[in-house]
């Protein structure tokens, strides 16, 4: 394996000293620059092990290990200062090596930040390969396959029976164009632990989920994510139980996110009660049923079509329905798609999404509560459809 050390100083004397510690090879390649070239040559030492001069001018060392974020940089001094030693740990120094260390010892630090730097390259190409095939956000540690996350993270949950909770995360309307681009995620990502994921759900909504945690933990680290952010952002909650498969999860998640924004509160705790005649005239009970479900559904279809129509490859969005049967169809030249809403019974909700393409694209079926059904959150499922309709349909179009 090849390695790669970068030796920074401006005293030529410490170049030809470290020099001699070195078990240079051949194929290994071994830089030197002085204090102010650091910086323009970052981009060439990433995988690199940095060892640094901090003997005449500990300062500039210090201001060294800030550029360096995160590279395995060993710190060579005569004479450790406590208060300068400790400061370097805090900006990322690996080790501390003086001319008093034995030449194994040094071999020993060395090699354990060369394989520290190895370890760190070969991450840093996996994660290329997940922000080149969409699965990892270029910017952050953010994950935008939702859905595989959310199912591998169920299956670990299964099988060792751990508590975990999921939570979803948006601003409403209006704030979300008061925030920065990346805001809400930096926020996040501060404030959780390492074990903890973060998803992007759609445009300004993420999906987080915390391992070994109970909902009143969550709702904690929810606050102190909250006061990061500087303008209002809300969030739902639910546990991540084995027994509940992944759009389960995701429809409770959304609906309590989508209450809380409705009630404006930061969240808030909610069980849902299932609709029933209990004895109720049945005729009467279905012409109520339909009328709340129209006052939801109509109005977002309405608004899904005028924000959408001639904007599809020249796809024309068509809706109709009546007495509980609801449809937005989307016609392309050579395709199709369908948002389908029936509620069987009058007890609970069908949401069915279903292609025409050349292409094989799986149709897919939501079961919702009647109380569970609301406009922000038949919105969100209303924008997911659209993407995948440009997603999966494009080449079908042109």
């Amino acid at each position: 394996m090849q390695n790669r050390i970068v030796l920074v100083s401006d005293d030529s004397d410490f170049f030809e000293y470290i020099n001699s510690k070195l078990k240079i090879r051949k194929q290994d390649e071994l830089y030197r620059y002085g204090y102010e070239a650091l910086s323009d040559k970052l981009p060439l030492i990433s995988s690199a092990v940095v060892i640094i001069d901090s003997e005449n001018q500990p300062e500039q060392c210090l201001e060294s290990l800030k550029q360096l974020k995160g590279i395995p940089a060993i710190v060579f001094a005569y004479n450790i200062n406590p208060d300068f030693e400790l400061e370097a740990y805090k900006l990322g120094a690996l080790s501390f090596v003086t001319p008093f260390i034995s030449d194994r010892e040094f071999d020993t630090r060395l090699t354990s930040a060369l394989r520290i730097a190895s370890l760190l390259d070969k991450n840093s190409r996996y994660r290329k390969f997940l922000v080149k095939n969409n699965i990892l956000k270029n910017e952050n540690e953010v994950f935008l396959d939702y859905e595989n996350v959310l199912d591998k993270e169920l299956e670990k949950i299964r099988a060792e029976a751990s508590d975990a909770v999921l939570m979803a995360i948006s601003p409403n309307e209006k704030t979300k164009f008061l925030l920065n681009p990346n805001q809400i995620e930096e926020s996040i990502l501060n404030n959780i632990r390492a074990n903890d994921i973060l998803m992007n759900y759609a445009p300004n909504k993420y999906f987080l989920i915390l391992r070994d945690t109970s909902v009143e933990n969550a709702e904690k680290i929810w606050q102190k994510i909250r006061n990061s952010i500087p303008e209002k952002v809300y969030a739902g909650f639910v546990k991540a139980a084995a027994s509940k498969v992944r759009q389960q999860l995701v429809n409770e998640v959304l609906n309590k996110l989508h209450e809380a924004i409705n009630c404006d509160m930061d969240f808030v705790k909610r069980n849902t009660v299932s609709a029933g005649i209990k004895g109720e005239n049945f005729k009467i009970f279905r012409q109520e049923f339909n009328k709340k479900i129209e006052k939801i559904v109509i109005p977002v279809f309405y608004h899904i079509q005028q924000k959408y129509n001639n904007r599809l490859f020249n796809a024309l969005i068509q809706i109709g329905g009546e007495d509980g049967f609801y449809t937005l169809n989307i016609n392309g030249r050579h395709t199709s798609a369908s948002f389908t809403i029936t509620s069987p019974g009058f007890s609970k909700i069908n949401i069915d999404i279903t292609y025409s393409c050349h292409n094989t694209v799986p149709g897919k079926r939501f079961s919702l509560e009647p109380d569970e059904l609301e406009a922000g959150f038949l919105e969100d499922l209303l924008e997911q459809f659209i993407m995948e309709f440009r997603k999966e349909i494009n080449d079908d179009n042109t």
